[in-house]
């Protein structure tokens, strides 16, 4: 039997775990959580950080993995290239080339540099650089970590109502999450955002859907829910493939799945970044096979141990997310919004569940539970995924079922 390492082993890359399993692959999962809940899916756990390189060398010397994949993290991107590249195996996609899809800043380098419409940036890493590239930048800019994901330490600055030493806070509160320390300033750009989900087999790259976002913006970017197909013009969307494959392209994707972000701005498709990797938040694994039929979590392992990939897609249908925040909270004063502090209890869960079209509800958070504003992914309290006839459809699906859904806080 053919042993699988695979980095990660939350939620998100349980699928992956599944599929690997399905495939008669002997799984090892990968995770700094001992509680990762994952473990329970696969053959053996390592408890290993998935950004500890040198860790998961040491393990792969000793277990003699034949394969070697991360699902939808950002950062094992870069092990699993590291590592591949050290046993002198194949790559997907380079080591360097895999810095450049997770580094924001070196990102945007390698964009400018081939070419792709990107938005103006600067990265800084002190104080007095901070400032100075503010001062370049319009009325609005984003403040963003060089190297994080999910919305983490991410910042929408308006410098009319942003004095210099609140501006100096947003500086410290991003740097706190840039591993490298260096912080992005871009320019806003305002329009509908996307994502693209493609997969490339030797080099030529196959656009399998385009999704739209819904994305708070002020003052900070959390995805709140995804609708496909996306709903936007033919002609912007060829706009949108456009940029897509040449982002693809710039960043050395050989072989494997990519999500790429972009922004539909008066002067066209822009770059916001690209990733190596699967989509996150239940995009890849949920929403891709309703609207389209395609298994793109099929479509890595198929790729990785040589077999045909299936990129083609089989339905036209609609599929949508809608994630369960903070603004659903009700207070046992019965008033809703930011007040919220400790959830106590949660209701209208199984009346969601019986909504026509929804596929699956699921509540992150339980009585006692901190009920956090909406930050970061990471805040989000729960989610409701349903499908349709159309993107239209599926949108409306998921969006009368997540209304049911009530969280009770003090």
């Amino acid at each position: 039997m053919k042993k699988i390492f695979i980095l990660g082993a939350s939620a998100l890359q349980v699928p992956a775990i599944k599929k690997a399993k399905e495939k008669g692959l002997y799984v090892y999962a990968l995770d700094y959580d001992p509680e990762a809940v994952g473990i329970k899916d696969a053959d053996e756990f390592l408890c290993i950080s998935t950004i500890d390189k040198e860790a998961v060398l040491e393990a792969a010397k000793k277990y003699e993995p034949d394969y070697i994949i991360t699902s939808t993290s950002d950062m094992p991107v870069r092990t699993v290239s590291w590592v591949n590249e050290e046993l002198g195996r194949k790559n997907d996609i380079s080591y360097e080339n895999a810095i450049c899809a997770t580094d924001k800043a070196a990102m945007r380098r390698r964009m400018k540099e081939k070419g792709v419409p990107i938005p103006e940036f600067h990265v800084v890493s002190d104080e007095e650089a901070f400032l100075e590239a503010a001062k370049k930048l319009g009325e609005r800019f984003v403040c963003k970590p060089a190297d994080n994901a999910a919305s983490r330490g991410v910042v929408l600055v308006d410098k009319n109502s942003t004095a210099e030493d609140e501006l100096l806070k947003i500086y410290a509160y991003t740097k706190e999450y840039s591993r490298s320390g260096e912080v992005l300033l871009e320019e806003f750009m305002e329009g509908p955002e996307v994502s693209v989900e493609s997969f490339t087999v030797d080099g030529k790259t196959h656009i399998i859907t385009i999704t739209d976002k819904m994305v708070t913006e002020i003052p900070f970017f959390v995805e709140t829910g995804h609708t496909e197909p996306s709903r936007l013009s033919d002609e912007v969307q060829e706009d949108i493939r456009n940029v897509a494959r040449v982002a693809i392209e710039a960043v050395g994707i050989e072989n494997g799945p990519s999500h790429t972000e972009i922004k539909v701005t008066k002067d066209g498709a822009k770059l916001v970044e690209i990733a190596a990797r699967l989509g996150g938040d239940f995009i890849t694994s949920k929403l891709v096979p309703l609207s389209t039929g395609v298994d793109l979590i099929d479509c890595c392992l198929s790729s990785t141990l040589g077999e045909e990939v299936k990129w083609q897609s089989t339905k036209n249908a609609g599929s949508a997310i809608r994630f369960l925040f903070a603004k659903e909270a009700v207070s046992e004063s019965g008033e809703t919004g930011d007040a919220a502090k400790t959830i106590l209890s949660v209701t209208g869960v199984e009346e969601a569940e019986k909504m026509p079209g929804v596929t699956e509800v699921v509540i992150y958070k339980k009585p006692g539970d901190e009920a956090t504003m909406l930050k970061s992914s990471g805040d989000r309290w729960g989610h409701v995924i349903a499908e349709g006839d159309s993107a239209e459809d599926a949108a409306k699906k998921a969006e009368e079922a997540a209304f049911l859904i009530r969280f009770l806080t003090n």
